[in-house]
Parts: structure tokens; sequence; C-alpha cells
């Protein structure tokens, strides 16, 4: 899943980097308000993280902007306000839920997941190819009824490949989206865990999902091109 932080203060910007990287979601990081807004609407992503006391910005505009763009889109502010009343605006100018600093990673990551898992907004949440289906909040993967236990790394690449379904994506952009690398070098790696996957969805059923497209890289559902 793809998050925006959107968080002036460096080092905890970084932090949320590599903290929610280890919890195996996609994460972009803006400096400032105006920087946030460009990016919802050039990109798509599943949630926000907006720090709304940027200097300079009023921060509540910031949100209000985003939310009029993409009314769907969750936002979870961060605020030092210590007072009740600003935590109130925030939520009435359009977040889904606030965290105050200082705080508890655990804290902020228990909260990334309750929004996520909010009944308004499941497509977000499960992926479903045929009979496959996964959970992008718990992890969950199913075929057929049956769970399928796959590693962190098993799981980014299946997603990525879901999110796309019925599309050729190309070893290349497999390597970006899930490695977070730029190397040619890899793209046999991407090849090796094709296949752990392969073992693991397709085995042992009468139609594979995983499919092969000669010249461009893999494709999961769909049955246009040339592949295997």
């Amino acid at each position: 899943m793809r998050i925006l932080v959107a968080e002036d203060d460096a080092p905890l910007a970084e932090f949320l980097h590599q903290r929610l990287q280890q919890e195996q979601f996609a994460v972009q990081l803006a400096a400032n308000g105006s920087e946030a807004q460009r990016l919802v609407s050039d990109q798509s992503y599943d949630l926000v993280i907006l720090d709304i006391d940027f200097p300079g910005a009023n921060g509540l505009d910031v949100l209000r902007e985003i939310r009029a763009k993409k009314p769907d889109l969750p936002i979870l502010i961060v605020t030092a306000a210590n007072l009740v009343e600003e935590r109130v605006r925030g939520l009435d100018a359009g977040a889904d839920d606030y965290v105050a600093k200082p705080f508890a990673f655990a804290e902020l990551a228990a909260r990334i997941r309750a929004v996520l898992r909010r009944g308004s907004r499941p497509a977000h949440a499960v992926l479903k190819v045929d009979d496959l289906e996964i959970d992008r909040v718990t992890h969950a993967v199913h075929r057929g009824g049956q769970a399928i236990e796959l590693s962190p790394k098993e799981f980014a690449l299946l997603e990525f490949l879901m999110r796309q379904a019925g599309q050729p994506v190309t070893r290349s952009a497999i390597v970006e989206q899930v490695w977070k690398l730029s190397l040619d070098t890899m793209t046999n790696v991407v090849d090796v865990y094709i296949n752990y996957l392969r073992r693991k969805v397709d085995s042992g059923h009468d139609r594979p999902l995983i499919r092969t497209i000669r010249g461009v890289g893999y494709q999961i559902g769909g049955g246009n091109g040339a592949g295997s």
C-alpha cells in the first residue's frame, strides 16, 4: 500500500520512511504542504500522513484542499497541538484520525491499520483476481478459500502484480516498486521470486494466474498478449 508522508521535520520524516517500509508500505515523502497537494493530485495513494503544523502555512487549508481533490483518500493528521479544540478542527476539516506529537511508532502504526480497515473503504484493502484474494492491511492471502503463507517480499511482489491486474509489468518496474532499486542487474532476482510465487499461488490449481509475457515481463490475470 502506498503512503504519502507530508512532514517538514527531516529526521522525523526519514524515521517514518524507514519504519513504514519495514511494515511493507511503499512510502513517499513531501517536505511541505504545497508539495503534498501536488503529489496527491498527480499520483495515487492509499493513505496520507499529514503534519498540519507546517511553518508559514495553514495545515488545515492543505488538509481541506487534499480532501476536496480526493474525497475518499484516508488522511491521518499529525499535530503538536495539545488543545482538544485544535484536534477537533483537524477532524472537522476532513481528517480520518490524528496522532499527537510526541508519539510512539506503535500507536501510529495501529492508527494507520485502523483507518485502512474501516468499512467505508473496503475496496482499497482487498484485491481479488479470480479466486485469489489478498488483504493489503492484514497481509492475509487466500486462493480458493485456502490460506497461503508468503514472505514479506513475496507479498509485496504479489500485491504489486495484483494492483496492475490484467496488465503486463516489466521486470525493471518490479525492481523499482518492490525492491525500491533501479538496478537492471536485479531482474534475475525478480524471476526467482516469480517462481516462488508460482509454486505457492498456482501449484495444484488447474488455472495458473501468473503469466510470463514474452519480451515484457509478467502479468497476473487477464488473457491478452503472448505469454505462458
